[in-house]
């Protein structure tokens, strides 16, 4: 199962007494809109739509500090939605600099008044730990109300935490009730995670076809967990007539959202010729989609099929690959079916790295730390890593690098490379 929690898309509702400005937007004359309310703009309702009208560029052109500032005024009056908005503004960063402390004061004011988006964005800091120490305990409560409200995102992630076992003890019939909840409102991650409890028998006895159908509705949204479990129902004959071709379809359009998992299974089909001709090229390409993301199997198979793809490495290296120039670095790094030569993998890392190969600058940070293969530049070895760890932060390699680097260079040194990165980025 896996973890997504985001920021909710606005969703405001139009109350109050401005009722002639109402009137105006749900006819969508929003230029008459915009009079109503402005002539009534002590009034927190018309405060409220004028900035709904201000961020929506609905009538007059958009404009993010007008909205702030009316939005202000109608929260100030205890306007929920203005409250919510204004929370969310400075959430996303819109019209102003991001700031999670300032998003949960005014998210909370609204969840105090009973609204359930608020609700579930006060959990959602809570669970992230975003201005407010992490606590899933508090999560929990606030995912709790918003779900009670019947607010599918909250009932989501409320399926999520008794599934995952945070802030309450592990539940897999707690959290089916509440991904169905989400699932029956069209929830696409619930559908999907539904799915896949019905697929491991988690809190339910095991019925593909129970989890056929779940998948089915989180992929027509194109949800790519679903796609996923689609795929390996394919591909394993669970609930459906085994297919190689339905499995590598849906595969690929996991793989191609980000999916490792599916990204994994791609790269399988096509090293094995399973539904496609052999082709160690794209699985040496869906390999590394997937170890860029923490795969360790897909890294652990890598150095193999590198060696007896090396041809293959050549030619496309050639052409200006950046994967395989990569690939041609770590056979040469490692003696796969030709003579050890740091230098020559040096070589070819950089031109991978030069393209913005992760796994290339990486390597590259190594050698320029260690002196192995080039000169050891403590400045070149700072700059590779901090460009994969900007691209990764989680590259466990690229992060401990950066932190070891760091303790041996002099403040000049530090300076250079922090320039050149900065430099680089541009």
């Amino acid at each position: 199962m896996r973890i997504c929690l985001a920021l909710f898309g606005l969703v405001p509702m139009l109350w109050g007494d401005c009722t002639a400005g109402l009137a105006a937007v749900s006819k969508k004359d929003y230029a008459a809109a915009v009079k109503q309310f402005s002539a009534t703009q002590d009034d927190k309702c018309s405060q409220f739509n004028l900035g709904l009208l201000y961020e929506q560029g609905s009538g007059i052109p958009q404009d993010f500090q007008q909205a702030l500032k009316w939005y202000r005024l109608a929260a100030g009056q205890g306007h929920p939605e203005a409250q919510r908005n204004l929370g969310s503004m400075y959430a996303d960063a819109e019209g102003v600099p991001r700031d999670y402390k300032e998003a949960f004061k005014w998210f909370q004011l609204a969840a105090g008044q009973g609204d359930a988006e608020s609700q579930y964005n006060v959990g959602l800091i809570y669970h992230k730990g975003q201005a407010v120490p992490r606590d899933y305990g508090a999560a929990l409560k606030w995912f709790r109300l918003a779900a009670n409200q019947g607010y599918a995102q909250a009932q989501y992630n409320l399926g999520l935490m008794y599934h995952e076992g945070q802030g309450v003890s592990r539940d897999f019939t707690e959290a089916l009730k509440w991904f169905r909840q989400a699932a029956a409102q069209g929830d696409a991650q619930a559908q999907a995670n539904l799915g896949a409890m019905y697929v491991d028998g988690q809190g339910v006895a095991i019925d593909y076809n129970e989890a056929l159908k779940w998948f089915h509705l989180a992929a027509d949204q194109g949800d790519a967990q679903a796609e996923f479990g689609l795929g390996d129902l394919y591909d394993q004959g669970h609930g459906v007539p085994q297919s190689d071709q339905e499995a590598l379809k849906w595969y690929r359009s996991a793989a191609e959202k980000g999916f490792a998992a599916a990204q994994y299974n791609l790269a399988v089909m096509y090293q094995q010729g399973q539904g496609t001709p052999r082709d160690n090229g794209e699985a040496i390409k869906w390999y590394r989609h997937a170890s860029d993301q923490g795969d360790a199997q897909a890294r652990q198979v890598l150095p193999s099929l590198y060696k007896e793809s090396v041809d293959w490495l050549r030619s496309a290296a050639a052409r200006g690959l950046a994967v395989a120039q990569n690939g041609l670095g770590v056979v040469y790094a490692q003696g796969l079916s030709v003579p050890e030569d740091i230098a020559e993998a040096a070589k070819w890392w950089r031109l991978a790295a030069d393209q913005g190969d992760a796994d290339a600058q990486a390597s590259l940070g190594y050698l320029y730390e260690s002196g192995a293969g080039v000169k050891q530049d403590y400045v070149q070895a700072y700059l590779w890593y901090s460009l994969v760890n900007e691209a990764f932060p989680a590259n466990a390699s690229a992060v401990d690098g950066l932190r070891a680097i760091s303790k041996k260079m002099t403040p000049a040194q530090l300076s250079e490379a922090q320039a050149l990165v900065k430099n680089w980025n541009r």
